[in-house]
């Protein structure tokens, strides 16, 4: 027999997923921007507020179920991680836009060496389908390894700061602008961190996924 309270998870669940598919096209449109020298205007926007909220709904969900049915136990834990987890989606959408409007600032960057940019923005979007899968498949592993992937775009955000320090370029278009981006990446790739530790909090209560 169903719970009523199983419905609810299931319809939780689902909103979750929404929020990390809408996300994910959003930071892939967003690169697909950057390397066409393509401005969005005002879709980015859009975007990331039907991020916020959808993040506002799925929290009015997660407390609805949790007023009325009172979960316990991994039920629990799965309501209150998917608050934090839609957050972290979220929060993509409001760094993916801020890459949008860095675009509209520094206007055509045509002539920048984007490599930085584009291995940076490829890394972050694997780390976003990897913490999607590991939701997807509360799978520990997974999970575990996104802090692994989160580290690669923390050098990544480093060596840039250390190549802006020591640039002589006149134009300092191309070195502010790649700083901000990639500095963008680094922070959504944090989340998906958090969201690879929520999972672990999901399957075992514990609350990191560090080693």
């Amino acid at each position: 027999m169903v719970r009523l309270m199983d419905i609810g998870l299931e319809r939780l669940r689902n909103m979750v997923l929404d929020m990390a598919k809408h996300s994910e096209q959003l930071v892939t449109m967003t690169i697909d921007a950057y390397r066409q020298g393509k401005d969005l205007g005002r879709q980015s926007f859009d975007w990331a507020e039907q991020l916020r909220l959808l993040q506002d709904e799925t929290s009015e969900l997660a407390v609805e179920l949790m007023v009325r049915y009172q979960p316990v136990a991994s039920d629990l834990r799965f309501v209150k991680s998917c608050m934090d987890i839609a957050y972290g989606f979220s929060r993509v959408g409001r760094y993916a836009n801020d890459i949008s409007r860095t675009l509209q600032v520094f206007g055509d960057l045509s002539m920048c060496d984007r490599t930085a940019v584009e291995q940076a923005g490829d890394h972050v979007k694997q780390i976003i389908s990897l913490a999607i899968q590991a939701f997807t498949k509360r799978d520990v592993e997974l999970a575990r390894k996104l802090r692994e992937m989160d580290n690669v775009v923390d050098r990544m955000y480093l060596d840039c700061l250390r190549k802006a320090a020591q640039s002589s370029q006149t134009d300092t278009r191309c070195v502010v602008s790649q700083t901000l981006i990639i500095r963008y990446f680094e922070r959504i790739a944090d989340h998906m961190t958090n969201i690879g530790d929520s999972v672990l909090y999901i399957v075992s209560g514990e609350r990191s996924a560090r080693k």
